[in-house]
């Protein structure tokens, strides 16, 4: 079966940036239907092309800030079928977490380094463009290792954790199974064991996988 062409809106200031990240994801057979240098640019153009995808950065013009993130989160509400990807320079955790509050599907954040990792950054934005999510490794590790009031965290173990570290990146069981070499039963058991733990309702199993990267994203 052919595969579909995912339809790209890329929002970055940097021409430079933005031409590379461009050419990087035409080369591998997306379109990239329209490019933005600014917050407001990039709404008109989501609105004019209805694309699979929006890569954004976190800081735009004019103040430089979280213009990014602001239009992200209108895209989102405005939006709803069209994935967000956020691209960011640094680690910023309360911009991670503002974004995923609203849920997970369909969203991304990563940092900018890994567009280097080829392979990595285009996984990543066919799995937010059909409706997945992918939150950069480095994110992950700083909020796991935030020390919390009554964390929801510390009764899992220490495989459970790496489990949710990487369902938090977005992989599905086989693909956390294929990084911790282990198989695609355990991980099962694993991420059922999780779901007791941290006391998430019964419901479909995309739908608590989301629930389990809000419980810490949220800090609760």
């Amino acid at each position: 079966m052919m595969q579909r062409t995912i339809r790209i809106v890329l929002a970055d200031d940097q021409m430079l940036l933005r031409a590379g990240v461009a050419r990087l994801l035409e080369d591998a057979g997306m379109e990239v239907v329209a490019q933005a240098g600014d917050a407001e640019d990039l709404l008109r153009k989501i609105g004019a092309h209805r694309p699979d995808l929006a890569i954004v950065d976190v800081r735009m013009p004019p103040s430089h800030t979280d213009e990014g993130l602001r239009a992200a989160t209108e895209i989102r509400e405005r939006f709803p079928d069209v994935g967000v990807l956020v691209l960011s320079q640094y680690v910023e955790e309360v911009y991670a977490m503002d974004l995923f509050t609203s849920g997970a599907d369909g969203l991304g954040y990563l940092l900018k380094d890994r567009v280097a990792d080829l392979s990595r950054f285009l996984d990543a934005v066919r799995r937010v463009a059909d409706g997945g999510s992918a939150l950069d490794p480095e994110v992950v590790a700083r909020l796991l290792g935030r020390k919390r009031r009554d964390d929801p965290l510390e009764g899992l173990s220490p495989r459970e954790r790496d489990v949710m570290e990487l369902m938090a990146e977005g992989r599905s069981n086989a693909g956390i199974a294929e990084h911790l070499v282990v198989t695609e039963r355990a991980v099962e058991k694993h991420v059922t064991s999780i779901f007791i733990k941290l006391g998430l309702p019964r419901a479909t199993e995309d739908h608590r996988r989301v629930l389990a990267v809000l419980t810490y994203l949220r800090g609760t």
